[in-house]
């Protein structure tokens, strides 16, 4: 009986270890997601900035993605369009194109922002030789006064 109690005891040692161990990497995980979540946030804090938008818009939920479109130069109920199944993803990958535009890039700037993500919001957030040229990369043309 002494000897079966030894057992039980030895396996919930190991059980303990393990499970500290999970914890541990599972901690070290959320800490990560968490800097990269605060540096994208930051990144698109600071393209709002430079497409001339408020940053705090990227921490209101919605009026964030309303904005977006505004920066990209596409009409607001486009946000609708994002609500459905597949025509999401075309519509995600347009609006990444037309801010990759109205940035000065073109489709490969776009295929980074939607593929590393991680590379790229950072390098158009950061990068002083990217500036915000107007919506789709279409600078807003003085109106001639009558």
């Amino acid at each position: 009986m002494h000897l079966l109690l030894q057992d039980l005891n030895h396996m919930d040692m190991k059980s303990a270890a393990f499970g500290a161990a999970l914890g541990a990497v599972f901690m070290g995980f959320i800490v990560v997601i968490s800097i990269i979540g605060l540096l994208m946030l930051v990144c698109q804090w600071i393209i709002y900035t430079k497409a001339g938008k408020p940053g705090w818009a990227v921490l209101v939920p919605i009026y964030n993605i309303i904005v977006l479109l505004e920066i990209v130069g596409k009409p607001w109920w486009w946000l609708f369009l994002m609500l459905i199944p597949i025509v999401n993803i075309v519509i995600i990958i347009m609006v990444l194109n037309q801010l990759s535009k109205s940035f000065g890039q073109g489709a490969g700037f776009t295929v980074g922002l939607l593929f590393v993500g991680i590379v790229f919001y950072p390098i158009l957030a950061f990068s002083k030789s990217m500036q915000y040229i107007g919506p789709g990369g279409v600078a807003p043309t003085a109106t001639a006064a009558n």
